[in-house]
């Protein structure tokens, strides 16, 4: 199994216009996967398969064929969060397109978490590169814990996700 990742960007930027804080983040990378892109469409876009990527996602259940809900729990410096996510798949353009949306509110506190997730896949003789981006924004405590920390959880985030996925992969295998 091969992977690589090139060109990674991550931007944070906090905003006080209103009483709550406000984080922004966006996320862009590239990951190179040793399958065809058929095989890496069909596993990304099986919810299932998808959330055993991310770290602390539980509790998955489908709504209807576009939309899921799932509790989503992590640590954040020194504060453990449990979310209610909503997750709608907003665009699916086999092979090659996966667009979603995802909402969520943290249990126990204010704030809240909306995402908009881009995924765009391309053949590269054998192997898939994947193309990721995503924008997120974070009110309430979780927009208050600063650039830095939530820099950083995001690409924790994201090194254990490309992990997940590499190990999926491996030996040229589908998941």
């Amino acid at each position: 199994m091969k992977m690589s990742r090139a060109g990674d960007h991550l931007h944070c930027g906090a905003s006080q216009s209103r009483p709550s804080k406000v984080a922004v983040l966006n996320i862009a990378g590239e990951i190179t996967v040793a399958a065809p892109r058929e095989a890496v469409f069909k596993a990304l876009s099986d919810a299932p398969f998808f959330a055993s990527c991310i770290e602390g996602v539980r509790d998955l259940n489908r709504i209807d064929a576009t939309r899921y809900d799932a509790v989503l729990e992590t640590r954040i410096a020194y504060m453990r969060f449990k979310f209610k996510v909503g997750v709608e798949m907003t665009k699916m353009t086999p092979p090659e397109e996966i667009e979603a949306k995802v909402e969520g509110a943290p249990l126990g506190m204010v704030g809240r978490l909306t995402a908009t997730a881009s995924t765009r896949l391309a053949d590269a003789g054998g192997q898939t590169i994947i193309r990721y981006s995503i924008d997120a924004t974070l009110t309430g405590k979780l927009g208050s814990m600063g650039q830095p920390v939530l820099k950083a959880k995001a690409k924790e985030m994201e090194k254990q996700f490309t992990a997940r996925l590499a190990a999926a992969f491996a030996g040229g295998a589908a998941p």
